[in-house]
């Protein structure tokens, strides 16, 4: 049923109020092809509208409270696709993961205390930082000859030494794509441990891994000290319905962070949220392998497309996510001539600088999670706006 040809079929998703498309054509134009903001262009689970659907049909949406079942569907998920065991006492609801981050940071650390992020990362780990007014500590990671980027563990360990009382973890990497392994965990557990500095880690990605790499949940290595966050939103496409988890065994951590979600007044357990998010995790899984390897193709498709139309960009390996991170520095624009290039010959993607403002200089982040017909388009029109 989840085969090529449903992931093919696409939708149309103009007039849903969607951010990527409805959004991105009213300030770029009609006719303007989104590769930007990740969410996919695809059909959630049917299990998922069905399950929607039922719960419409009854004519009444009053105050909601989330069950033990909706908490168990989340374990039981993450036991069978990640083999990561937690209890139910584990789980934190949320609304978001972005707000999971400012949550911890507010819980665990002090206005003016150090937190250590590694660009490029996702835009929102510098801007939690910034605006519950911590300092903001980088240690960026480092790039080989291939482009594929590495953790500085000497830079983590400066930002230690220098004060730093958080750090936030990206993991599955965006934009790099990097899947990090047991051993860079551990060593990056090594260097944090020595100053007694909790890891905060972003694991919304973890469901989009290609062999042979394998995602390590941080909390399968480390329960003290640690927490991690994590959604069916991205998996199942469901960020519109606002719903995620921090999953934390140290109670200590546990009770400041849900201390600072009861003061912060956040509210989750959406109505549909619950339904939707609960269906995905029992019944989503042949969904989920079919979605795997149309994208596992799509990332080869991407990568013949831009080896033949734009031979001097260096696009990274990708180990994960639908997300690719390509350096066109080569090409000698900068990231603002480049997306005004790029509205010009009616593209959309991601400017580096949002991930970083000196490592994002010159690179896009490509969304591929969208029917493969669109990706050899999309890069006709990336070689327009780079070659003009």
């Amino acid at each position: 049923m989840y085969d090529q040809a449903f992931f093919d079929a696409g939708l149309y998703r103009m007039g849903t109020r969607s951010l990527k498309w409805d959004l991105c054509r009213a300030e770029h134009g009609a006719d303007t092809l989104p590769m930007w903001v990740a969410d996919m262009d695809f059909m959630s689970p049917t299990e998922v509208t069905e399950a929607l659907l039922r719960r419409a049909a009854h004519p009444a949406y009053g105050y909601t409270v989330t069950m033990p079942d909706d908490t168990q569907a989340l374990l039981d998920f993450w036991k069978r696709r990640h083999g990561l065991e937690m209890q139910a006492e584990d789980v934190t609801a949320l609304p978001c993961v972005v707000t999971g981050l400012k949550a911890a940071i507010r819980a665990l650390t002090a206005p003016g205390d150090g937190v250590i992020i590694q660009s490029p990362v996702y835009g929102p780990f510098h801007q939690s930082v910034e605006v519950t007014r911590r300092t903001l500590m980088d240690a960026p990671l480092q790039r080989d000859a291939a482009g594929r980027y590495h953790m500085d563990l000497a830079a983590v360990e400066r930002c230690c030494q220098a004060g730093a009382r958080l750090m936030l973890l990206c993991s599955p990497h965006n934009p790099v794509s990097r899947v990090w392994a047991e051993w860079e965990l551990y060593a990056l557990l090594e260097v944090l441990n020595r100053y007694r500095v909790p890891l905060v880690s972003d694991e919304i990605h973890a469901d989009f891994v290609y062999a042979p790499n394998v995602f390590v949940p941080l909390l399968s290595l480390q329960r003290e000290n640690a927490l991690s966050l994590c959604a069916a939103s991205k998996t199942f496409n469901l960020a519109g319905l606002q719903q995620a988890s921090c999953l934390c065994a140290d109670r200590r951590l546990r009770l400041a962070f849900q201390a600072e979600i009861e003061a912060s007044g956040v509210m989750s357990g959406n109505l549909f949220a619950l339904e939707a998010t609960r269906a995905a995790y029992q019944h989503g899984d042949a969904w989920l392998d079919g979605l795997l390897a149309y994208l596992d193709g799509n990332r080869l498709t991407l990568a013949a497309c831009l080896r033949e139309a734009l031979p001097s960009a260096i696009l990274t390996p990708i180990d994960a996510t639908y997300l690719a991170w390509i350096d066109l520095n080569a090409y000698r624009l900068s990231t603002e001539a480049l997306t005004r290039r790029c509205e010009a010959a009616k593209v959309a993607f991601t400017g580096g600088t949002f991930f970083g403002e000196d490592s994002g200089e010159g690179f896009i982040r490509f969304n591929f999670g969208c029917p493969r017909a669109q990706i050899p388009e999309a890069v006709r029109r990336l070689r327009m706006a780079v070659l003009g």
